[in-house]
């Protein structure tokens, strides 16, 4: 009988460190192949992996480095918890086969703003990348032209984002939250939508209900509204009267009108935020903005807008003939440096700056002419160090910074 109990335990055992051992590799093999997929966006770091006998996969310490950005988004803790052992080993062999049921959880996120950090919250000349103009400008300069910027939200005393998330599969629904904290949330219930996992690709199958959404901003749109009225030297009325003409002028060039209750939705949420609810259908035009013909303008659809707690009837918009209004023909600059993500080259870079560039591709050009290109490696105050690919391999080139005349990023960003 005790050797029966022995060899269960032993069994037992093996059974535990094999469990173990085949969650930690299949993560390192799915998470290397999505770092690769990745490659062309940003570097994702992994941190460290850890697994649950009740079917949970733990990351710790993982983080994703946009390279848009020059911080990166942390996250302390992200857990898959897939329902049981055989689903979570299962998902990690074949992506493609996630369970009716699983939850992932993102706990500890947090991303560090800087002036610069980020591209403009509208394109170059108030338009977007198709050409069209910006449908939501929020000025913060006299000129109207110059956009709200995170050098703005640093200003204000937002130096950071932080909060939770999680995303909820069941067999009826996706449900999504978003936490943050003095930011605001947001927080998503898709009925009969799916997430699916096919080819390292990502998408969502919908049904045939609408998402609902809802929306709090925690006060910030207060302190956007008074922040950005007191530097363009306006009240805060004008001001948003100023963002209401933005939005109507984008709609117009668009071909379309709002209605008056849209119209003072904006202008409310805008002075004042609160919460916000509606329901729209991502696969429509408009996400499901019913858009009224101009001899039914008094009858028919409209969104379903709750806005704190209270229904908001006739939201929709109306069909009109477009109109182009041109754009001034001098504007004073943003603090950020407009960019177009379009755009992807060698950029020169600050060394003083060099380890924000950590884990991307470089060029290094010293004092004797020559040119080091290769994978960042490390910074310290006295040198820098680049990896370079050699017969499969990686061999690391430590260099003098007083040795360095030349530090050049491979990115997307500012055109010149």
């Amino acid at each position: 009988m005790k050797r029966l109990l022995a060899t269960l335990i032993i069994l037992i055992l093996i059974g535990f460190i094999a469990f173990k051992a085949g969650v930690w590799w299949l993560a390192d093999q799915r998470l290397a192949e999505a770092r690769q997929a990745l490659e062309s966006y940003g570097v994702l770091h992994r941190g460290s992996i850890s697994s649950g006998i009740e079917g949970r996969l733990v990351l710790k310490g993982a983080s994703w480095q946009d390279f848009e950005l020059t911080q990166p988004l942390d996250a302390a803790r992200v857990e898959l918890d897939t329902g049981s052992p055989v689903s979570v080993l299962s998902v990690l062999f074949d992506p493609a086969s996630m369970p009716a049921q699983w939850t992932l959880r993102l706990d500890g996120l947090g991303l560090t703003l800087e002036p610069t950090m980020l591209r403009n919250w509208v394109t170059a000349e108030g338009v977007n990348s198709e050409g069209d103009r910006a449908l939501f400008a929020l000025s913060c300069a006299p000129d109207p032209r110059q956009q709200l910027s995170t050098g703005d939200l640093v200003r204000m005393g937002i130096t950071g984002l932080s909060g939770d998330g999680f995303v909820r599969q069941t067999p009826g629904a996706l449900h999504a939250e978003l936490n943050t904290v003095s930011t605001g949330s947001l927080e998503l219930n898709w009925p009969e939508a799916r997430i699916r996992i096919q080819d390292s690709e990502v998408s969502v199958a919908s049904g045939t209900k609408p998402l609902n959404l809802t929306l709090r901003d925690g006060g910030l749109m207060r302190r956007v509204a008074a922040y950005c009225a007191r530097e363009a030297g306006i009240e805060t009325g004008e001001w948003a009267g100023r963002a209401m003409g933005a939005l109507t002028a984008g709609l117009e060039a668009r071909g379309l009108v709002a209605s008056e209750q849209l119209r003072a939705l904006y202008r409310q949420w805008l002075l004042e935020g609160g919460e916000l609810a509606v329901s729209l259908q991502p696969d429509q035009p408009w996400f499901g903005i019913p858009v009224r013909a101009p001899e039914n303008d008094d009858e028919g659809l409209s969104l379903q807008v709750r806005y704190n707690g209270a229904g908001v009837p006739d939201v929709y918009l109306t069909k009109a003939e477009p109109v182009i209004q041109e754009a001034p023909d001098v504007a004073v600059e943003p603090v950020v440096p407009r960019e177009d993500p379009e755009t992807e080259r060698w950029y020169p870079a600050d060394l003083e700056s060099a380890d924000q560039w950590i884990d991307r591709q470089v060029r290094v050009t010293l004092s004797n002419d020559n040119v080091v290109e290769g994978r960042l490696v490390s910074v310290s105050e006295r040198e820098l160090e680049v990896a370079r690919v050699v017969a499969g391999g990686e061999v690391a080139y430590p260099m003098l910074i007083r040795a360095i005349t030349g530090f050049e990023i491979w990115r997307r960003g500012r055109p010149q």
